[in-house]
């Protein structure tokens, strides 16, 4: 049945695409710079959920070290541009080859567990790689390492804010795009399958692992490819991007946009990052230094959605779990 080209999903998806493509040309019309960079945050986290989504939506795996895969992505282009090699070309291929390969390792290891046990393992192995990077004494350690954005000479200058934030956008909905023909096809439905029961899935003859692990496979690659962004967006990377928050960060994002519906990770960006921008100056306003405890507020609005929009801000909106 087809979608009804006026319905409110239809419409504020529309809109939302639609100020997202023409936040450089806005944002300066309007002298509003700043907004330009909470934008690009915002599609490079998208991006990451997006990844998170495919498991944790479509597969029904709960990972709490999802951040691991920023970092990789991130340290691996930043690693080459310490040891002076800038070219993009060379650069963003070795990133996302050593998201695959972790990807694939802890998914082929991981997967072995269900539950509890699988979400403390990807956290521990996250925790594994957190620790490593913070021990890299030669790239900065603990301080993280500045680094300079990728080169892509004679196509594109990541150096320009607006040519960087389309880039990102470009590869934010080639990632929905994506994620909606990989949901509708007969991996996506075997995935569903099996998070549903996966008895059954292995009675049908369906090898259940090989697809949970082509599915962290390429979650791995889409949150390498956030980390690759991330980096070249602040010019630096840290330990920080691979931390336990941050990876708890994105389930938030995940779960407040709609699990398992193609655009719930926008959604769920849009809404994480407009409440962190709109809440500390409000609470600052009401008592100066209030503003750092934005978090206090912004807990009980997660609740009050779990309680009353379980589907999160897609389910408002009239979108169904896939």
């Amino acid at each position: 049945m087809s979608e009804p080209l006026l319905s409110p999903r239809v419409l504020v998806t529309a809109l939302l695409l639609a100020v997202l493509a023409a936040l450089p040309l806005l944002t300066q019309a309007f002298d509003q710079r700043y907004l330009l960079s909470v934008g690009t945050r915002i599609v490079i986290w998208s991006i990451a959920a997006v990844s998170l989504n495919i498991i944790l939506g479509y597969g029904g795996l709960v990972s709490f070290g999802h951040a691991a895969f920023f970092g990789i992505g991130g340290y691996a282009v930043g690693i080459l541009s310490a040891e002076g090699i800038q070219n993009g070309w060379v650069q963003w291929p070795v990133a996302l080859a050593a998201s695959i390969l972790w990807a694939a390792l802890v998914g082929a290891l991981s997967l072995r567990t269900r539950g509890v046990y699988f979400i403390m393992i990807t956290l521990a192995f996250a925790q594994l790689v957190y620790y490593l990077a913070s021990g890299l004494e030669a790239y900065g350690g603990d301080d993280g390492l500045n680094i300079s954005r990728s080169r892509f000479p004679g196509l594109l200058d990541l150096r320009d804010k607006a040519t960087f934030y389309w880039l990102c956008f470009a590869l934010l909905c080639a990632s929905l795009w994506f994620c909606g023909r990989l949901a509708h096809s007969r991996f996506g439905a075997v995935l569903r399958g099996a998070r549903s029961n996966e008895l059954r899935m292995q009675a049908l003859g369906f090898p259940v692992f090989r697809y949970r692990l082509v599915a962290c496979i390429v979650a791995g690659a889409l949150g390498g490819l956030a980390g690759i962004l991330l980096a070249n967006e602040g010019a630096y990377v840290s330990p920080a991007m691979m931390s336990w928050v941050k990876s708890g960060d994105l389930i938030v994002i995940v779960v407040l946009g709609g699990i398992g519906v193609r655009f719930g990770p926008l959604y769920g960006a849009v809404a994480f990052f407009a409440l962190e921008e709109l809440l500390k100056p409000a609470l600052d306003l009401m008592h100066k230094g209030w503003g750092e405890y934005w978090q206090i507020v912004f807990g009980p609005l997660l609740v009050l959605i779990a309680l009353y929009a379980r589907g999160g801000i897609a389910s408002l909106l009239g979108f169904r779990r896939a």
